[in-house]
């Protein structure tokens, strides 16, 4: 039988047959994996399994067999920093939730996530949430977020979680997609499931008020079929976005403001810091390309020589 992950609580996993039946299983012997990738979950979320019954009156199976998946996302692990977790897999876009205050998200975290995506061939969507919180210095940088990751190429979606009318347009971009929950403890990624699926209960945790930080509520990732069409991954909120397996000469790339104008460069391997005739130093200079956006590349990068040194 075929059917596709829905849940991972380490050993048992919730595989959604091709008749919408749940079944709890789990692995028995070596599993066959095609794809060339060591990370800390042999199986993620998303994954399409085959599978076989092992008890039909306790709804139990073992999984035989992971499908080639057609894209994944992964992190540093969280409990081996020289190993990946994968995230999740077969994914049509991502959205990062983000929010100015209570807490704030910096522009570092969210361009990590982003150049991820991109790395992976995962379309990314910024959602900034709380947006009714904003006051007004606040609320000027939610204009300079909106100017920068738009002329970045990204599309981003300004919303009140608790408000269904700010997610009517997000909602219908989400319509028969697989899409990938994303971001740190307390910006609103329960709310907006609750949301997203009528009826639901997803525990919600308010942001401590002395810390300002959110608290996890969720401990594994999980999917859910949405209403509309289409499912949504909730994953575990974080609080650092470890990057990995990821070269230096290659970070611009990901980057798809400075990979219009890699080009432009007079040298082919220019890292674009210290060398001559920078096009992207240049762009950046000139404000062409985001000041913020560089300063947090030249960030990323400096921690990506420091694991070759």
């Amino acid at each position: 039988m075929q059917g596709r992950i829905y849940k991972s609580t380490g050993s048992w996993y919730s595989v959604c047959d091709d008749n919408n039946h749940f079944w709890n299983a789990r692995i028995k012997g070596k599993l066959k994996i095609d794809e060339e990738i060591s990370s800390t979950n042999p199986i993620a979320v998303g994954d399409i399994v085959l599978f076989e019954i092992e008890d039909e009156d306790k709804n139990t199976a073992i999984i035989s067999n992971v499908i080639p998946r057609n894209n994944y996302i992964v992190r540093v692990s969280p409990h081996n920093k020289s190993q990946k977790h994968i995230i999740a897999s077969n994914i049509d876009m991502a959205l990062i939730v983000a929010s100015i205050a209570n807490p704030r998200t910096s522009t570092g975290f969210i361009d990590r996530f982003l150049l991820t995506a991109e790395a992976y061939h995962i379309p990314a969507i910024i959602v900034i949430n709380k947006i009714d919180l904003l006051k007004k210095k606040n609320a000027e940088i939610l204009d300079v977020w909106l100017d920068i990751y738009k002329k970045a190429g990204y599309e981003v979606y300004p919303v009140i979680a608790t408000q269904k009318d700010t997610l009517i347009e997000l909602s219908e971009r989400m319509q028969n997609k697989t899409t990938l929950l994303f971001g740190h403890s307390g910006v609103g990624k329960s709310t907006l499931l609750n949301a997203f699926l009528p009826g639901s209960t997803i525990r919600t945790q308010e942001v401590s008020g002395w810390s300002g930080k959110g608290q996890h509520t969720t401990t594994f990732a999980e999917m859910y079929q949405l209403p509309t069409g289409g499912n949504i991954i909730d994953t575990p909120g974080v609080k650092e976005f470890g990057i990995i397996d990821m070269k230096k000469e290659e970070l611009s790339h990901y980057f798809p403001e400075m990979r219009k104008m890699l080009n432009n460069c007079k040298y082919n391997n220019c890292l674009h810091i210290n060398e001559p005739d920078c096009a992207i130093k240049t762009a950046a200079n000139n404000n062409i390309i985001s000041m913020e956006r560089y300063i947090n590349y030249a960030l990323i990068l400096d921690s990506l020589e420091k694991k070759w040194e």
